[in-house]
């Protein structure tokens, strides 16, 4: 349970201005000239030692990431990219952090640029996200016009920070389609290696954070590593923003300890599942990319990286979607097939043929228009999926399905026995369709 003294977004709900003054009084660039002077090196390791994960998805350690950065340059500029581009259906947290709390990431942004030897960034912001770009860009102004950041700033190191509007593509979340198209190119993901620590945008030094990994950076640096790793368990340190949403009674964006059960943190911020806890039916507990969960399963589960990737899931970004015993679990998962195949770059095969056929199969199962031998076809062709595309757009087209065989395979056959004993009844359809 997080007090509210270890908060890092005091101004998460947009209570107080985003304004410079109002930042300042919340703590923001505070002390930022005498964290600069600690040095590179004094930064990454407090970076490291705080096990900070990444916020975006895949929770790979925050400090570590900064350290693949070259030591010295050969010549080429270093950059930080900062991955805002939020397309994960229900992840609603950075467009708060950028509407409400700006001037954390532009400190984030110095500070994390300056530990990684790069003199400009650039915040690359989802298309569909105007309020949240002007409300940055105001940030951003507000910084040079203070000289707190700019050529000549007040903290003796040259820095530039450019926001980047995107045309509102979920491939461009993935990091090297995000630097493609930042450079002005299709946003298609680029072969790995060489990795963008080595050759990312303009093939420099590159390192792409998500907002919320950035706008940490300035309190934890503050506060000391210490503190950090001191909030959250073992290997999953610190708060976290947690977007729930779906059959709850009070849908919400906070921030919370890694860690929190599911119980408790539904029960303290949302007033409980819609109907009460005995009406849950499933979890996808990071937005829709990753497997849903059943009731049994995550009722008590701490939602953090570990535990819910032993439950085969992943805590993603933390966008919470419940889902009461009214959903119809196969029209759900087949809604989000079809977003999948709508948003393929189709530069790989397998995700570009199968994410149309996975959405075209489950369309007919949803109406128990299918045979159970396709169910088995089905999730055969999802392992064909995962693991053999570029970028994890495959992965995360397959494993909602997988999901929804591995916890509901009796709900299709079910569907499938029920069209077969009355074929000429209407199928099945859910109400809001």
């Amino acid at each position: 349970m997080l007090h509210d003294r270890d908060r890092i977004f005091t101004n998460l709900y947009g209570l107080h201005s985003p304004g410079l003054e109002a930042a300042r009084r919340r703590g923001a660039w505070d002390g930022t000239k005498f964290l600069l002077e600690k040095g590179r090196d004094w930064i990454i390791d407090e970076m490291k030692k705080s096990g900070l994960r990444g916020r975006g998805g895949a929770g790979f350690p925050t400090g570590l990431k900064w350290s693949f950065m070259p030591k010295a340059s050969d010549g080429r500029p270093h950059y930080l990219v900062v991955n805002a581009d939020e397309s994960e259906p229900g992840t609603a947290k950075d467009r708060e952090i950028m509407r409400h709390d700006p001037h954390l990431l532009v400190e984030g942004c110095l500070l994390a640029s300056f530990a990684m030897g790069a003199h400009a960034a650039y915040v690359y912001i989802r298309g569909e996200y105007i309020a949240e770009r002007d409300a940055l860009q105001r940030a951003v102004d507000e910084a040079y016009e203070a000289r707190l950041i700019g050529k000549d700033n007040i903290h003796g190191y040259p820095f530039d920070l450019y926001v980047h509007h995107g045309a509102g593509a979920y491939i461009c979340g993935e990091e090297t389609a995000l630097i493609e198209s930042l450079e002005g190119k299709k946003g298609m993901p680029r072969l790995k290696p060489p990795f963008p620590a080595n050759m990312g945008l303009y093939g420099c030094p590159t390192t792409v954070n998500n907002v919320e990994s950035i706008a940490v950076a300035g309190t934890i640096l503050r506060r000391g590593a210490a503190w950090f790793a001191g909030l959250g368990r073992p290997n999953n340190t610190g708060s976290k923003l947690f977007s729930i949403s779906g059959h709850v009674n009070r849908p919400c964006n906070v921030e919370e300890e890694l860690g929190i059960t599911f119980r408790e943190l539904v029960e303290k911020h949302c007033g409980g599942v819609r109907g009460g806890f005995d009406n849950l039916l499933a979890v996808i507990p990071g937005g829709s990319s990753v497997p849903l969960v059943p009731a049994h399963e995550i009722a008590d589960a701490h939602m953090d990286f570990d535990t819910l990737r032993n439950l085969k899931s992943g805590l993603g970004t933390a966008a919470v979607i419940v889902m009461d015993k009214s959903t119809d679990v196969v029209r759900a998962i087949t809604r989000l097939a079809y977003f999948y195949k709508h948003e393929s770059c189709g530069q790989c095969t397998p995700c570009r043929e199968g994410t149309g056929w996975m959405w075209r199969v489950l369309s007919r199962m949803s109406e128990g228009r299918a045979q159970r031998r396709e169910i088995d076809m089905l999730l055969d062709v999802s392992y064909q999926i995962e693991g053999h595309t570029i970028c994890a757009l495959g992965d995360a087209a397959a494993w909602p399905v997988q999901g929804l065989i591995r916890h509901f395979r009796h709900e299709i056959e079910k569907r499938i026995d029920d069209y077969a004993a009355n074929p000429h009844s209407e199928p099945v359809r859910v109400a809001a369709e």
